[in-house]
């Protein structure tokens, strides 16, 4: 059996396999070293998945693990936590992107992105990442984003008097405030979380032209500052992430906008790394 799991800022999809079957399929919440601590990701491990797997006395041969912010660096205390919890499994463990990347376009070479709460893009051969462009986090990057969009979201209602009547419905929805929003991005963690949050609010007052057009500048900004790099125009742009899913129309416009050509789209990548995965049973 095997354990394959994606982990985005948010939350992390597992999938327990065995050959052509899928046995189970659980949710976490999120798990990025980059932002939280080893007691954090132990207890969502311990807590939040090991239950899931009392039916099957915990046994499985092999976690092959995808997350986001997992550098190189933070692999040795990733294996570490993992060892303490699976302590006989062997565990392979990969960044988002290359996650994105094997779903997306399985052995065929493609430009694969992540467009959820964070942002990611690169140029992959059919086996292994060739080039990447930096995404540089939500506050130096991540256009395309949703953590940007909320980002540029929240500017356009305090600040721009086309988009005030917005700012009125969306303190009345939430119960939010100025001062607790200032709060929730500058002091309290995981602020990303909470400006991908607005898209849910976003998406139901798309009929707002200029809210519309806001959704469409921030997949361009990711287009001008990321794929272009690539300089691949002829291959197909695949996307996964709730921001790609959810906002399709808006982004097919930024993609024919900025001469590029859509791919295949998912909401999460978990369903084709199973599949890519079980390609080698």
């Amino acid at each position: 059996m095997k354990l394959i799991a994606d982990s985005g800022s948010t939350k992390t999809d597992w999938v327990l396999v065995e050959q052509e079957k899928v046995l189970g399929k659980y949710k976490t919440q999120g798990i990025n070293p980059f932002h939280q601590d080893d007691a954090t990701i132990t207890t969502i491990l311990q807590d939040e998945l090991l239950p899931n797997l009392i039916s099957f006395n915990f046994q499985f041969s092999t976690l092959h693990f995808y997350g986001s912010g997992l550098r190189e660096e933070q692999k040795p205390r990733m294996n570490a936590l993992f060892k303490k919890v699976f302590p006989s499994e062997t565990i392979f463990l990969e960044n988002d992107l290359l996650g994105a990347a094997r779903a997306l376009c399985g052995r065929e070479e493609g430009i694969a992105c992540i467009l959820g709460t964070g942002a990611n893009s690169c140029l992959y051969d059919g086996e292994k990442i060739v080039q990447n462009t930096s995404p540089l986090g939500y506050i130096l990057g991540d256009e395309g984003s949703g953590a940007v969009l909320g980002k540029l979201f929240m500017n356009a209602i305090f600040k721009n008097p086309a988009f005030f009547a917005l700012q009125t419905l969306y303190l009345q929805e939430t119960g939010l405030t100025m001062p607790l929003i200032i709060n929730k991005v500058y002091r309290e963690p995981l602020a990303n979380r909470f400006l991908a949050s607005t898209s849910s609010f976003i998406r139901q007052h798309l009929d707002f032209e200029p809210l519309r057009q806001l959704v469409i500048d921030n997949f361009r900004s990711f287009f001008r500052h990321n794929v272009v790099q690539y300089q691949r125009a002829e291959l197909p742009v695949h996307a996964v992430g709730s921001i790609a899913w959810y906002y399709q129309d808006e982004l097919a416009v930024a993609v024919k906008e900025e001469g590029f050509q859509l791919g295949q789209l998912l909401k999460t990548p978990i369903d084709g790394l199973v599949k890519y995965h079980q390609s080698f049973m």
